[in-house]
Formats: C-alpha cells, structure tokens, sequence
C-alpha cells in the first residue's frame, strides 16, 4: 500500500507472469497494462532481437477495487493496482524466474494452447507452487485454432491442464483462453487482443488481501537501477517486509555502503512512503548505478553476509538424478543464485546410541508426515509444498547427525514412503546477503536446456548462517556430524592372560597413538584396550582387563601348535583340522570420526 501526497491509497498486488519460452507472455502484460515501469518490456537489445524476456519486466494497470476487497480488513483502499512481473521463460535464464516468483501475490502461468505444457512451463508451475499461494492458467494464441474446432480444442486443453494440477496446491484453479496478441508480434497493432477484458475481471475476482505487514527492518528486492542527471541513482524494486520513508537510511548490504532516501516513486506517482508489497522506485545520492543492477537494500545491519549455512532439504520429486554430497548445485537463496558444495546429513540409523541421544531433543511430529512424492503420479509433475516449517524445528547444534554420500529416498530399509528428515550444509563459492528463514532452492542449470528433464533438484529453509570466512574452524565444529568407522583385525599371538598382540588393523605408517586407550572387541567375547605399537610393523598390544577365557587361550594354543605343525611337510594334516585349528580370533574396532572436527578426534559411545 502507498501513501501518496493526496492521500489517495491504492492496494498494490503483485502478478507473476511465468511459461515456456515464446508462450506469449510480454504480449499478455502489455495488453493488460496501462503503465509500464522503468524495467517493463525487454529495454534488453539481445531480448528485442531474438524477440524473448531476457530479465525482469514490470508493468501495471489499475482498476476499481473490488466489492470483496471493499469490506475486508480493517483498511480502506480507493483503488486496486496490478503489478505485472514479467519473469523470462527461455531456459538458461530460470535462476532469474526464481528471483521474481518470490514477490508475487498470484500466478498467471502461459501456456501455448497448441503446444501444451512443456519443459519449462512445468519448472515454472513447480516454482509457483514452492513460493505463491494462487495461480491462474492462461491458454494463449488461440488465434492459432481453426476457427471451426476452436472451442473443443479449447475445452481438451482447459481438462488436460486440469488434470496436470490435480495434484498440485493448485486443484480446481481458473483456466481461461486468451490471444493475447492475434497474427503473432508482427501483427499490427490494430488487432485487438481477444478475451483480456474477461481476464482482468477473473484477476479482479482472485485478489484477496494480502498479508502486509509494515512493522521490522526494511528488505527490498532490487531488480533495476539507472541515474536521473539531476536527481540521483533510482533502484526500482519491491518491498518484501518493512517500509520505507523519505529521509530513512538504507544500507545496500552487497557493498557495505548507506544513503539516504531522498524520493519514492509508486509508478510515477510520488509517495511520501511505502510498505511491503509495493512497487517502488527510490532515489539516493552519490551512488553509482552500475554497482548494483540487482540485489537487496535493507535497514542498516539487519542483513547477513554468509559464506555458509545449513538448510533444511526436501528432494523435488520430479528430478530425476542423484543427489551426491561434496557435488556442487546452483543455489538460489533469498534474492541471488550462487554456486555451493553441498554436504547431506540426517538423524542417525535407528537403534544406534547416536540416535536415542538424538531422540531426546524437541522434535515436531507434524514434520515425519512429508507430502507424496509424486514421481509415482503420471498426472503430477510437481511435488506438493512440504510444511518445512515443521521439519525446521527439529535442527539443534545440540544435537548428533550421521554423514550421508547422499540424499537418501524412502524410508531406510523400506526403499518405499515418504522421505526421512534430512539437512544439508552449503557451502558458497562467493558470500551471498539474505535474510533469516528465507527460501532456498537448489537447481542443476548446468543440464542440458533442450533435455526434457526437470533441473530443480531440491527446496529448504536457511536455518543457521556462518558469516566468518573462517567458519571452517570457528563454526562448523558445533555441527556434530559424524562417521561410522568399522575396522577388523586378527591376534597374532598372547603374551599373558591379560595381553595379546594384534596385527592387519593398521597400516605400518599409522599413527598408533591416536588409536591409544580406543576398545576392542574379540571375536571370543572378550573386550580389551589398545595399548601402543608392537615393533614397526603395524602391530600392537591389546590389554583385556578381565583375562582371557580358558576357552580363548586354548584357541590361541592351537593356533600356535598349528603353525608348528603346519612347518613339517611330511606330516599330513586333516582337512577339518585345518578349518577348525587355523580360524584365528578376530579383532573389531569401532568408533566415529566427527566429520567437522578440526582435530579428527576418535569417539566411542
């Protein structure tokens, strides 16, 4: 909501414009709108040669507020305003779409009405379903139909987009044909568009009162920035929480610098301020435009610089490959897409000391009942929304997590149901600004653009943020993450009945000492301690604090006589003896290795 000079407040209510790459979608904003923004409409060369978004575009048109807007809340509007985000649908540009559906109130999602759903208009659907609470389908170009099978061509379509959605958060949602622009972008513009007026009265009927809260620090989504001789540098962008006042402070956190507003802007009309949820241009001084084309100003300090964070993680059901630890993934978080190494963890396997210790921290039950993955639905290409907040609960320093090679799929053991809870530490090639508990996605847009394959492999919350460049050693320690470590060995032989001598447990260059005081189990029973080195070897003692059992010296006497025995070669010796007599007893340790640990301790439960 604005409050302009004349007091006149206008109820702002973003519209994101997302489909396939020539679906028609700035076609469809300029029909609509009656005032375009300064980013409005491809002012990109490369996107008016090759005729495709290349970026962001903004546009809008205003109309009467409607009757059910009227009596809702306790504010008063005078007039309702569309602003219309035009996200890019060419492929290699899909970490841009990402940026801009994290700031629209509704969907219109584009579809070719000859073509049908393709690649990227089912990214974009997936999208919309991760960050919008509505949408509305638009079949485009249907110009392109016969005139004679128009309607019934119309009408499959209208049931097969039906069926895509059902089971989707978007069930049952408006479909409605338009052409948008008839004879295609060469056409005079003479033709009149064909169906908008029913359009805007159905956009009219699905606004509903969003939640604008204008209360805590400012963030504002920049997406454009350009200088006015005279004036200063105007970023244009939209309010994501907070408000802004001329004369406020704002701090551009990318580059460590504050100015101060001079003038806000609602679409060429000067307000006094501005809320979340509003479009806004504003104006500061000494600033130089080509610093920041896109990005995030905020109220000074209430913004972190991250060079790492852990993240709740949920597999979008529909990619298809796997998902490695130590493989690095574009992320997409708060306003900016970066690349990471991602590194997977979960609650340990069930029954392990780990996990009942873990057991014992707060846990949410609503957070073990994640959606269906629908890769068993042929119908449903999107996975529904997870209540991540619920999984996010559940993370605690506090508590011990187990090293995953990768995210697992299914119930250990089971290979079937739903997901269990799992995190992820990413890790940033260069620090990104974001704010607390903001979305995060991560994509593989390194696949190949023409494949029919679905590039967002996951999607999370940012729980926890490391703004130390060295959080390596400052901060990760804290995350106990750990492996299981299992290694086997064998007596060799017994010095006493409390001290044996044991072999093939380490390698000859080992460091014996960081073994020294580990426990060890025998394959007889008994339970010893390691000790130190014996000789050069590799070998080393094994104190039993309780003796060996008459039965384990008996063996080892065997083994013993064995090896004598076995040195005369004109002395046979039985078959079942050999298996019996020579079996040697066995060595086991175990112990875990936390992942993080600077110093690579040894722990044992």
């Amino acid at each position: 909501m604005a409050d302009s000079g004349n007091n006149r407040k206008t109820l702002n209510f973003n519209v994101g414009v997302l489909g396939h790459v020539d679906s028609g979608k700035t076609s469809l904003a300029r029909a609509l709108s009656s005032t375009a923004s300064t980013a409005a409409f491809d002012k990109n060369p490369q996107s008016r040669e090759r005729g495709i978004t290349l970026d962001l575009g903004f546009s809008s048109f205003t109309v009467d507020l409607p009757a059910h807007l009227q009596e809702c809340g306790d504010r008063s509007y005078d007039s309702l305003q569309f602003t219309l985000v035009d996200c890019p649908g060419h492929a290699s540009l899909i970490r841009t779409i990402i940026g801009g559906a994290q700031i629209i109130d509704l969907m219109l999602l584009v579809v070719d009405v000859v073509k049908g759903v393709q690649t990227q208009t089912a990214e974009c659907l997936l999208i919309g379903e991760l960050t919008c609470p509505r949408m509305v389908v638009i079949l485009n170009k249907t110009d392109l139909l016969p005139a004679a099978k128009r309607q019934a061509a119309i009408d499959k379509m209208t049931k097969r987009m039906h069926k895509t959605l059902e089971n989707t958060r978007f069930k049952g949602c408006p479909v409605i044909a338009v052409a948008a622009k008839p004879g295609g972008p060469e056409a005079p513009d003479t033709e009149q568009p064909q169906g908008v007026p029913e359009l805007i009265e159905l956009l009219k009927a699905q606004t509903y009162l969003p939640c604008r809260d204008p209360s805590g620090p400012l963030l504002m989504a920049v997406d454009h920035c350009f200088s006015i001789r005279g004036q200063g540098t105007v970023m244009t962008g939209t309010i994501l929480q907070g408000s802004l006042s001329i004369n406020d402070t704002v701090e551009i956190p990318a580059l460590k610098v504050n100015r101060k507003v001079k003038s806000v802007q609602m679409f060429r009309q000067p307000v006094n301020s501005a809320m979340q949820g509003d479009r806004v241009g504003v104006c500061v001084t000494q600033f130089d435009p080509k610093l920041l084309e896109r990005g995030l100003v905020c109220t000074p300090g209430s913004l972190r610089t991250l060079h790492a964070a852990v993240i709740s993680v949920r597999k979008i059901g529909y990619f298809r490959g796997t998902l490695a630890t130590r493989s690095k993934l574009h992320i997409t978080v708060g306003h900016e897409t970066v690349m990471a190494r991602v590194s997977f963890f979960g609650l340990p396997p069930s029954g392990s000391p780990s996990a009942a210790a873990s057991s014992d921290a707060p846990s949410d039950p609503g957070s073990a009942q994640p959606p269906d993955n629908p890769a068993s639905k042929e119908t449903s290409y999107i996975q529904p929304l997870s209540n991540l907040t619920l999984l996010d609960k559940t993370f605690s320093f506090d508590r011990e997590y187990f090293y995953q090679e990768e995210y697992v799929i299914g119930q250990p053991g089971a290979g079937e149901g739903p997901d269990p809870e799992q995190w992820a530490l990413l890790e940033f090639e260069r620090p990104v600004t974001c704010p607390s508990f903001c979305l995060v996605i991560g994509s593989k847009l390194d696949t190949d653009i023409h494949a029919n394959a679905c590039r967002l492999a996951f999607q999370g919350r940012l729980l926890e943020g490391f703004e130390d460049k060295g959080y390596t050693e400052s901060a990760l320690p804290r995350l106990k993450v750990f492996k299981t470590k299992h290694r086997e060995g064998q007596v060799e032989r017994v010095t006493d009945d409390y001290t044996v001598i044991g072999r093939n447990l380490f390698k000859k260059e080992t460091n014996l000492q960081l073994f020294v005081g580990l426990k060890v189990k025998l394959s007889t029973g008994e339970e010893g301690v390691i000790e130190g080195g014996f000789g050069q070897s590799g070998k080393f003692k094994i104190r039993i604090p309780e003796g060996l059992s008459a039965e384990t010296k008996q063996l080892l006497s065997s083994s013993s006589k064995k090896k004598t025995k076995g040195g005369n070669k004109t002395e046979p010796v039985k078959e079942e003896e050999t298996k019996t007599d020579s079996q040697p007893i066995g060595i086991q340790l175990s112990f875990k290795r936390y992942v993080f640990d600077p110093h690579k301790k040894m722990v044992q439960s």
